[in-house]
């Protein structure tokens, strides 16, 4: 099996995982708050929809990926929003369960036959397959946390994340970017440890400053579904320091992010 195959099996396993937290849901349950303000569980989906629906755009047809990119930058702070809200008004919660699972599986198929070398355009920089495939499992991931915090799950954490860490540590200058701060012009070494106990690590071993700690705490940290306070990542050196309190795995305004409970761990 190729690597850009496994990613996308791993997305297509992370999408089944939060479909078996959402399938069974009362109506009354779609509409529970979940800890992003405003959003409700039904919102979480629909912004998973819509951007599935978006990428799908993007890797089949660029020129009408191009307008609808063009569009998002003249509100760059409220297209996010508008595009979930538009389909939660639409869409009864079964049809909008419909409406995600069909779109998941066009996006899956599609990247499947993507050539390989083909760069795929996004917000951001052109993408790889296997690139975007990993920028939809951080999405997926993310917004799942959403929903499990609603629903007060805790979820088992998998060698997915991985995916997660990985597009963290590659969007760290741009983190500093959306922030106007100069990046630091060295890298990080980034030691993470795995639920199975191994270790994931990025960076060159003998960078001078350093980030560690669980790998399910960077990928919170990383999707801004936790505060700084609540997890055991730690940082030696004062610019990993500093990162740590800005950074980012998705693209866009960072936002307020989430209060800390009180007392880390």
């Amino acid at each position: 099996m190729s690597e850009v195959a496994a990613v996308i099996d791993d997305l297509r396993d992370e999408s089944n995982e939060l479909d078996a937290l959402v399938r069974g849901l009362t109506a009354e349950q779609w509409s529970a708050p979940t800890p992003a303000p405003g959003w409700s569980i039904a919102h979480q989906i629909a912004h998973l929809t819509w951007t599935d629906e978006v990428a799908l755009l993007a890797a089949t047809d660029a020129d009408a990926f191009a307008g609808e990119a063009a569009r998002a930058m003249e509100a760059p702070d409220s297209f996010v929003d508008r595009g979930a809200e538009e389909i939660v008004a639409a869409l009864a919660p079964q049809a909008l369960l419909a409406r995600w699972r069909d779109g998941r599986e066009r996006l899956e198929a599609a990247l499947r036959n993507t050539p390989a070398g083909t760069r795929i355009p996004w917000y951001g920089p052109p993408m790889g397959v296997a690139s975007m495939a990993t920028a939809r499992i951080m999405e997926t991931w993310a917004h799942g946390q959403d929903v499990a915090d609603a629903l007060g799950v805790t979820r088992t954490p998998t060698a997915r994340l991985r995916h997660v860490a990985r597009i963290g540590v590659r969007a760290r200058d741009y983190a500093y970017l959306v922030r106007g701060i100069k990046a630091p012009e060295e890298e990080f070494r980034v030691e993470l440890r795995a639920p199975g106990g191994e270790l994931v690590s990025f960076g060159a071993p003998d960078a001078p400053q350093r980030v560690t700690g669980p790998l399910v705490d960077f990928c919170l940290l990383v999707t801004r579904r936790a505060h700084r306070d609540d997890l055991a990542v730690r940082a030696a050196g004062p610019d990993a320091d500093q990162w740590l309190d800005i950074a980012q795995a998705f693209a866009g305004p960072a936002g307020p992010g989430r209060a800390p409970r009180g007392g880390g761990k």
